[in-house]
């Protein structure tokens, strides 16, 4: 049995954040708990009022979590979403605990959620100080999107090139998720000491939110599940886009990836690979 600790987001009606990469794991027959940092009942790009969990809080859960020994069983940790420093800190203790607690050396995969192209920063500026500072160094793999890993080095990332730059300097293996390719594809770039590879599919106008989300999970299901990260980010960006184009063609607002589950384990979508 596999087990993967997931420290982000719930939010009740749409497929994003920690409650979204619950079913993509579940999917992956791999079981997931969550400690949630904040609550919402829909998406807040659509304007619902957060619930942020109280520090003291989200650290009572996760000792209540912790005295239950599933910080020895954990094969997968997920960071996401923080509203609070406090709790990045938090969740950088959880991190070291974990790791000497396991009786196998889980996989840290930390997804740094700060912002995007457009608006730029969307959590408060203490909390993407603090998780650079804290929880990219413990990282097995990093998650930015594009703007967020140009956030993180200090680098604009425009194109291929610059985000390969970036990602090199990032210092730690990192899978980046929309990296911009024109208006006609959109890029899933791996960066590790082995080299670099481009995954890229046909960018679509209006995608559901929670495609990094999953892209996270998935990838992180494929390290636990033995498989090289190459192999790993190949199947991500497949389940991406076939989690999109399935959107689309049921003419859902949100990432179908209940139903879909079959195809998220075993996505057909076509990618694009190539060797930088």
């Amino acid at each position: 049995m596999s087990l993967a600790l997931i420290l982000s987001s719930f939010v009740s009606a749409a497929r994003i954040g920690g409650a979204a990469q619950q079913y993509v794991l579940a999917a992956h027959k791999i079981d997931p708990v969550l400690a949630p940092t904040v609550l919402l009942g829909r998406s807040p790009a659509k304007g619902a009022e957060p619930q942020v969990t109280a520090p003291d809080v989200f650290r009572r859960m996760l000792g209540d979590i912790e005295a239950d020994a599933i910080f020895g069983m954990v094969d997968l940790v997920i960071t996401g979403h923080f509203s609070d420093p406090d709790q990045v800190e938090i969740a950088a203790g959880v991190l070291e605990r974990v790791r000497e607690g396991a009786a196998r050396q889980p996989v840290v995969v930390v997804d740094p959620i700060m912002g995007d192209e457009p608006g730029g920063l969307y959590v408060k500026e203490a909390v993407a100080e603090r998780v650079a500072a804290r929880l990219v160094p413990l990282a097995d793999w990093v998650t930015p999107n594009a703007w967020e890993l140009a956030r993180l080095t200090g680098l604009a990332v425009t194109d291929v090139g610059s985000a390969a730059a970036a990602a090199q300097a990032l210092g730690r293996p990192a899978l980046v998720t929309s990296v911009p390719m024109g208006e006609d594809e959109i890029g899933l770039l791996l960066s590790d000491g082995s080299g670099q590879l481009l995954f890229s599919h046909p960018r679509v106008k209006r995608a559901p939110n929670g495609t990094g989300d999953l892209v996270a999970a998935s990838f992180g299901a494929g390290l636990i599940e033995g498989m090289e990260p190459a192999a790993a980010a190949e199947r991500a960006s497949r389940a991406a886009a076939e989690a999109v184009q399935a959107s689309l063609e049921w003419r859902t607002t949100n990432l179908p990836i209940v139903a879909l589950a079959e195809r998220v384990v075993a996505p057909t979508a076509q990618v694009r690979i190539q060797r930088l």
